[in-house]
């Protein structure tokens, strides 16, 4: 078996050896800095992960942030094709939202008011983003609470060799929509600076289903402006701070089926620093970031804020062993939406340990443990261990087993809506195991994984309306994603995701148990055709499926909730991109949504129909 695959990959690598006359060889080094919390090669870790470059983020044209993510292996996120302004769910492997960490620049960020806790990515433009990396699997171990199905880490830019580096961009489309973007970065006498504006303004279209035509729309506008600084301080010293502020005011609906105009408005503040100092075994890292988020609606506020302080430390005692050690501190809290409850802050304290074994014969490990101590949960420890061995530099067996922990959201113990404050944590135990490989010349990568995840005390909204611990959650499924150089200047991408999972109840002194993955379909796939026609011109092409799938419909006048089946849909993408003045200026147009496929993400709730966007970019 491993000499036909072998074999298949030289054939490859000869058939497409004029490609490597031509281009540069393919960096089969590629670097995470999120699987580990330092830089590792991707060859070097068992954990399953995706990086988004720079370059292809380029290259998305007017997609925001949720679109990207949603065209991932593994990702759904419920709302990414409504309306502009609607809220966006998270969904990683089928998990519930709120089991999915979101990091910046390795730093945990939530929404402490929100539903689950779950942070808000329309808060993120993506034209302030350099890199995303997404880690799949239980990351408790490194990240803390939450991260039971993975982290998504985004790292922003932070551009600088030249003096100063102006860039932008500006796009218009349908629906009125504008974007326009300009930053300006650069290093002064070793201290790089990046400085960056987005706008974003849209006349969008009705939130909810319009079938009386009343010709409603909910529109959007967001501004956001990033600052982030690094300077050395002293010899082998960094300080790193940085500032972000994101404000954008929309309209919703009252419900499923019913259009309206209900003004909101959202803000993100960010700000913080990070120090890190650099020693010929290792670094040492500092950090203290703030996030305050606050919403707006006609019939209410909400408001709360993050504190974190963290140090770690990574070291090298030997070429073949590596340990990291770090100690974390949390605060959270939110508006008190009910004066008898005295305090709605939780804190947490973790300090965590880990330890790599590298390439010891081909074999590499990974384990390590967290202890959370809770302020209103008391201690929780989870552990992990991830054992991978790599075969002649291109494939990798791997097997991952985790253990993660998820403390109830403030607004599940303490918010408006039916909240709880005798919820038990969620734990979860996941297991991965799959195989990785790359062609010795870099021009075929395949990648597939089975994973299982079991979830004790899961928190759902119950039927009366109120947050409730069930028995037991059990999701697993399998994914497969390959990358193909066909032709010198043509590739292709595609991917597949199964994931199915059932939730285990008491009801009558019996338990019951059924399928409960509103919204996440069993089945989806993807696959993208990227055509370099020439030095200047380039074209992509993207297809995505999602099968069918279960949502809930609550009746607004009887306020019952019945199960609709949603129809499975398909969805074709086109881009196209110019560039001009050796790559400085791009010019570029974009349809969605091609074949004007109607269709529902949430029952009762729009999707854009076919809708396009010219524009240009520029890096000067």
């Amino acid at each position: 078996m491993k000499r036909r695959i072998f074999f298949v990959a030289a054939v490859l690598c000869i058939s497409t050896l004029h490609a490597q006359e031509t281009q540069d060889p393919k960096n089969l080094e590629e670097v995470t800095v999120t699987a580990t919390r330092f830089s590792k090669k991707l060859k070097e870790t068992g954990k399953v992960v995706s990086v988004l470059t720079a370059d292809e983020l380029s290259k998305q044209g007017s997609k925001d942030l949720v679109q990207v993510l949603n065209e991932q292996t593994g990702i759904i996120i419920n709302g990414a094709n409504s309306n502009m302004g609607k809220d966006k769910t998270v969904y990683l492997r089928g998990a519930n939202y709120g089991y999915t960490l979101i990091l910046m620049n390795g730093v945990p960020v939530a929404d402490p008011s929100g539903v689950g806790g779950a942070f808000d990515l329309r808060m993120i433009p993506l034209e302030q983003i350099e890199r995303i990396e997404i880690v799949k699997g239980a990351q408790s171990v490194l990240y803390g609470t939450d991260a039971v199905a993975g982290v998504i880490n985004i790292i922003t830019k932070n551009t600088g060799r030249k003096t100063a580096d102006f860039y932008g961009g500006v796009s218009y489309g349908s629906l009125q929509t504008l974007k326009a973007n300009a930053g300006l970065g650069g290093n002064l006498n070793g201290t790089s600076y990046n400085i960056g504006f987005v706008h974003h303004e849209t006349d969008g279209i009705s939130e909810a289903a319009d079938t009386l035509n009343k010709g409603v729309k909910n529109g959007l506008l967001n501004n956001a402006l990033s600052v982030d600084l690094s300077g050395r301080v002293a010899e082998n010293l960094y300080i790193k701070p940085f500032f972000r502020y994101s404000h954008y005011k929309g309209f919703i609906a009252d419900g499923a089926f019913q259009p309206a105009a209900n003004p909101y408005s959202a803000s993100l503040l960010a700000t913080g620093t990070q120090a890190v100092y650099n020693h010929a075994r290792g670094s040492i890292t500092g950090l203290y970031t703030y996030d305050e988020v606050k919403r707006n609606y006609s019939f209410d506020n909400y408001a709360g804020d993050k504190k974190t302080a963290e140090v770690f430390s990574h070291y090298n005692f030997a070429k073949q062993f590596q340990a990291l050690a770090g100690l974390r501190f949390d605060r959270t809290q939110m508006k008190n939406p009910n004066p008898t409850t005295k305090d709605t802050s939780v804190q947490i304290t973790s300090p965590y340990f880990s330890v790599f074994l590298k390439n010891l014969g081909g074999f590499y490990l990974e384990a390590g443990s967290r202890l959370n101590l809770h302020s209103k949960y008391g201690n929780n420890f989870t552990y992990s261990i991830n054992p991978s061995y790599l075969l002649h530099e291109s494939l990798k067996l791997f097997v991952n087993f985790g253990t993660a922990f998820r403390a109830p959201s403030l607004s599940e113990l303490y918010g408006q809506w039916g909240p709880n404050p005798d919820l038990k944590p969620e734990s979860s135990q996941t297991l991965e195991a799959g195989l990785d490989f790359k062609s010795p010349c870099g021009k075929w990568e395949s990648r597939a994984v089975y994973f299982s995840r079991n979830t004790k005390d899961v928190i759902t909204y119950g039927p009366k309306f109120s947050y409730i611990n069930y028995n037991r959650q059990k999701d697993h499924g399998w994914e497969f994603e390959s990358k193909l150089q066909l032709l010198p200047s043509l590739q292709a991408k595609l991917f597949y995701s199964y994931v199915t999972g059932k939730v285990t109840a008491s009801a009558g002194g019996k338990d019951t148990t059924y399928n409960n993955l509103l919204r996440r379909p069993k089945h989806s796939g993807g696959l993208t055709l990227n055509y370099q026609v020439s030095s200047s011109f380039f074209v992509s092409s993207h297809l995505q499926v999602l099968g069918k799938r279960n949502d809930l419909y609550f009746d607004p006048v009887t306020y019952q909730s019945s199960t609709v089946q949603l129809d499975p849909y398909t969805l074709w993408n086109f881009y196209a991109q110019y560039s001009l003045l050796k790559d400085k200026i791009n010019v570029f147009g974009q349809v969605n949504n091609l074949l004007n496929k109607e269709y529902y993400e949430v029952y009762g709730y729009s999707t854009l129909k076919r809708n396009f966007s010219l524009g240009l970019r520029w890096n000067l």
